[in-house]
């Protein structure tokens, strides 16, 4: 297969000569893994005292990781990749909320984004969190087989009818609904109450999508019995695939509480997994349809290989490639160039709120080996080429 991913003028035509210098900056930062441990703990500090830093956090970090601080804000950064054939998953970013106002506001922003995805060709995905309309607790709870209480279950009816007013909208609009994986430990729930809206919802054609983390051993048998229920009932699967995002996090809670890490033993396993998920979709692919998370170059083209032994054409709506916004633009923009279906996840919201987000994406990117490496290679190798050719 022909590569594509090193074509950088293809990758960063979008970005300034300013902008290209500003991503070499920032990844040159993150390279360095103790600068990243004192960034973060001296940006959490100075938002928690309040100090006037959101200025600084959006014209470096926010700038180059998210689409803005409002979903309108996003426009522009929308309207701009699509000029490129790249689409956009508008990601309110928020994290860590507790209450029922803040998850009823995550709904409406949820339900809001859906509305624009429905008017723009430009968004073809709307997305959310399973604990964005719910508290951790309660999945955990209920993912251990454990009793709520009366005041719990009210409150776990209030977590389930959000999830259906949401997946119900997204059905009427005809708008495709990503729905995140999170911590294990939670997504037992979060998976009943996916594939219960699966059931509904996904009659004709995938709508309602899960996330499988391949970094977990178990998600191919788990995909695979979900497959058989699907044949058994008549409902289409959709699948985001990704690799995960808690790694140390779901490590150390298996240490500590004693039982076996849910985590494959090694990256190369993940891998593996990874791509064996996407081959038992893609030999299924008349009922199902893939979200292919990754910023993996191999798992990429290993993709296009099987759409192509399978004659599924490049742009069949069944088949998404999606990366992180502000990261692996030499995958994304080169899909785009040739014609594959791409979508870049943009996160939004308030800064200071979004900032839990930004912190473990640069964590994330110091742990990814060749990740960081990569993207500076790729930069530093655009910006020579300008200079040649402007010379």
């Amino acid at each position: 297969m022909e590569k594509i991913f090193n074509n950088t003028q293809v990758a960063f035509a979008l970005k300034s000569d300013t902008e290209l210098d500003r991503a070499y900056f920032l990844f040159k930062m993150i390279d360095n893994e103790p600068l990243v441990k004192i960034g973060t703990a001296v940006t959490n500090f100075a938002l928690k005292a309040h100090l006037p830093v959101e200025g600084l956090i959006r014209a470096t970090v926010f700038d180059h990781f998210c689409g803005g601080v409002s979903e309108d804000d996003c426009l522009k950064v929308v309207d701009k990749m699509f000029t490129k054939g790249v689409t956009s998953v508008l990601d309110y970013s928020v994290e860590g909320k507790e209450d029922e106002a803040q998850f009823d506001a995550a709904l409406e922003m949820t339900l809001k984004t859906i509305e624009f995805a429905k008017e723009r060709e430009a968004i073809p995905f709307a997305v959310f969190k399973p604990t964005g309309l719910g508290r951790f607790f309660l999945y955990e709870k209920l993912g251990e087989k454990k009793q709520l209480t009366p005041e719990e279950q009210a409150e776990w009816d209030r977590v389930v009818a959000r999830f259906e007013k949401v997946c119900r909208t997204a059905y009427e609009k005809d708008v495709a609904l990503l729905i995140d994986g999170e911590e294990s430990w939670m997504q037992d729930a979060a998976d009943e109450l996916v594939a219960d809206m699966m059931r509904k919802y996904n009659k004709e054609k995938a709508i309602i999508y899960n996330t499988l983390q391949m970094y977990r051993w178990d998600r191919l048998d788990y995909l695979k019995k979900l497959h058989a229920e699907a044949k058994a009932e008549g409902f289409h699967i959709g699948m985001k695939i990704v690799r995960g995002a808690y790694m140390e996090k779901e490590n150390k809670r298996a240490e500590e509480k004693g039982y076996k890490s849910p985590i494959c033993e090694s990256k190369e396993a993940t891998d593996i997994n990874y791509d064996n998920a996407i081959q038992y979709m893609i030999e299924n692919i008349d009922m199902m349809a893939i979200f292919a998370g990754t910023h993996n170059e191999n798992s990429s083209y290993r993709l296009m290989q099987l759409m192509e032994e399978h004659n599924i054409p490049k742009h069949d709506s069944r088949v998404f490639f999606g990366q992180l916004y502000g990261m692996s633009d030499n995958i994304s923009y080169n899909l785009a160039a040739n014609d594959f279906n791409v979508s870049k996840y943009l996160p939004f919201g308030p800064v200071r709120d979004v900032m839990p987000y930004l912190i473990r994406r640069a964590e994330e990117n110091t742990s990814v080996a060749g990740q960081t490496s990569r993207e500076l290679t790729l930069l530093k190798n655009e910006r020579q080429r300008r200079k040649i050719e402007d010379n």
